[in-house]
This record gives C-alpha cells, structure tokens and sequence, in this order.
C-alpha cells in the first residue's frame, strides 16, 4: 500500500513537471520560432518577462522525482539510467545549457553574444522535451527491463519517437496558452492574437499526434494501448479530450485566464492516463511497483519526508505562482526606484 501511495506522488510530480517545466520548454519553442532580430523583438520581450520570476523553480519538480525514484525504488532509478543514458544525458546538458543560454543573453553587451545564447536557449528548449519524451516511450513501449543494456533501440523506436514529438507540441501548447495570458497582463494586445493563434495551432498538432499515438502504441505498445484504451485510463483519456476541447473554445472566445486551467488539465490527465495504464507495472510487464519498491521502512520514511516536503515547500512554489501570474513580481523601472527615494537623485538626496 505504501509502495502504490509513492508511486502515484512520483506520478503527480510528473505531471507537475510536465505541466509547469513544459510551459517555459515551449515559451523557448516560441522563441526559437519568432524570426529575426526585428520580426521577433515584441515576443523575445515578453517570454523574457513572463519567464523571469519562475524558470528555476519550476525544477523543483523534476528533484522531487528523481529523490522519489532514487530512494522509493531503486531498482527503476539503476534500470532508467543504465538503458537510457544517452537520451537522459542529452536532456541533462539540454537543462544546462538551456538555463545558461536564458540566463546569459539578457545581459550579454554584444549583440553576437546575445544572439548566440539566445539560440542556445531555444534550440535546447526543443531537445530537451523531445529527449524526455523518447525516454517515457521506452519505458511505455515494454523495451527497457531490469538487466536490460544500453542500445539506440530503447529511445529510437516509434513509441519513443511519437513521444518525444508529443511532448514538443504539449509543451509548445502550454507555453502559447500561458503567453497569451501574460501578453494581456502586460497590455500588449498584438501579443494576445499572437499567441492564441500559435496556441491553437500547437492544440491542432498535438490532437493529430494524440490520434497516430494510438494507432503507434497499439502495435508497438500493446500494454500501455490496452490500459489507455480500458478503465481508469481511458476514462482519463477522455477527460484530456474534453479539457482539449474546452481549451479550444476558450480560446476562440479570448477566454485566456481560464484556457490555462483546462490546458494544464488536458496535459495532466494525459501524463496520469499513461502511468494509470501500465499499472501495476514501473516498467510494463517486467517490474510491478511492488516488486521495484525499496525496503518497507525506507517508503514510510520516504512517506513521511514527501509529506513534510508538500506541507512546507507546496504553499511557497504556489504563492509564487500566485504572485506571478498576478503581476506581483515585476521588476523594478527607475521611475519606481526615483519614486521609492533609492535611486538617482531621491537616493543620492538621501544619503
């Protein structure tokens, strides 16, 4: 009982991660898509606004799953990263390099150098998810298992191929969404329709992609298939399709604040709707939950360590959130510095 309460809290931490880091993976999508200097100005400036105050911590998440995993069942931890190194890897020094490149070409002087961490940044926001997602559909495709060894077969085969194209669309879906509604927030209306009709477009593609993942899955997948085809899974399935469908319409009606609510859901129950349909097995058909599970003492202290984490660290990560997409932590201008007496003359007045 304590081994299936672990892993559905690694399952929602999924989720979350999907939902939260999918957003800033396709606000770099959008970037890497803008066009140049001049045509991309206006939508650079607000995905650099929108994502300054929450990129780390949206990495929370992904700590969480890996301590979860690492700890609550060890064999997964050793099989993942032995068979899927490589894509693993990959998406690591895509993190980096991605965190390096936004970090890095705000305050780059020359125009070559902020161009160049600007393409850092964007090119590593489109690998990274595809990288992750070739990951899941190895797993979901039956080819990883206790014992197995590293191949190109693992990440490269169509499951993986269609997940990582999945993860790609979701999260350029998310992150049009969610700019569109921070476009409203900060008064710049040419930027809502902009960034609607992406989101709409990214909605388009990740529909058609859903539909060939099941016929793919079906024959390369036939386990996870039958789960989200049965039961819970398709039940959550279907509550994907009808937040998909409520996110469209929402956003033909300029409905932004609320298409973030069903766009989250749509991913969210998508993401659970996997994980539900390969249970009772972390690896389908190889490695049940209770069979990967660690030692009975170290999942109630594992319990009750999560718990103390979501009491203590869950109301600051969603006060921030609250506070972001409520315009609480915009920077400071100099007119609020002058106004604020700790800049310019006020400051200088004051000493």
């Amino acid at each position: 009982m304590t081994a299936d309460l672990i892993a559905v809290v690694m399952l929602l931490a999924v989720a979350a991660y999907a939902c939260a880091g999918g957003t800033d993976y396709g606000a770099g999508f959008w970037d890497l898509t803008a066009g140049g200097a001049e045509r991309g100005k206006r939508p650079r400036w607000l995905i650099d606004h929108a994502m300054a105050p929450v990129w780390e911590v949206n990495n929370v998440w992904l700590i969480f799953i890996f301590v979860i995993m690492w700890t609550g069942f060890p064999t997964l931890f050793q099989t993942l990263f032995s068979a899927m190194w490589l894509p693993l890897a990959l998406a690591a020094v895509g993190m980096v390099l991605r965190g390096a490149g936004f970090a890095l070409r705000k305050p780059a002087r020359r125009i070559a150098g902020r161009r160049l961490f600007g393409a850092v940044f964007a090119v590593a926001s489109l690998l990274t998810p595809f990288f992750l997602g070739a990951a899941v559909g190895g797993v979901a495709s039956g080819r990883v298992a206790p014992g197995t060894e590293p191949s190109a077969d693992a990440w490269s085969n169509p499951t993986s191929i269609i997940f990582g194209l999945v993860a790609i669309a979701a999260t350029a879906f998310l992150g049009a969404v969610f700019l569109a509604g921070d476009a409203r927030r900060f008064e710049a209306p040419d930027l809502v329709g902009y960034f609607r009709l992406r989101a709409l477009g990214a909605l388009a593609v990740l529909a058609v992609l859903a539909v060939i993942t099941l016929f793919v899955t079906y024959g390369d997948a036939p386990y996870v298939w039958h789960g989200l085809t049965h039961g819970l899974g398709l039940a959550l399935v279907v509550v994907a399709a009808v937040a998909t469908l409520a996110t469209a319409w929402l956003l033909l009606r300029t409905s932004v604040a609320w298409s973030r609510v069903t766009a989250v859901g749509a991913v969210a129950a998508v993401i659970i709707a996997w994980g539900m349909a390969q249970r009772p097995y972390l690896l389908p058909t190889s490695l049940t939950v209770a069979d990967g599970a660690g030692a009975p003492t170290t999942l109630r202290w594992l319990a009750l360590v999560t718990l103390v984490a979501v009491v203590l660290v869950g109301p600051a990560v969603v006060l921030l959130y609250w506070l972001d997409t409520h315009g609480e932590l915009e920077p400071l201008t100099e007119a609020d510095l002058r106004r604020s007496g700790t800049g310019g003359e006020g400051a200088a007045d004051s000493i």
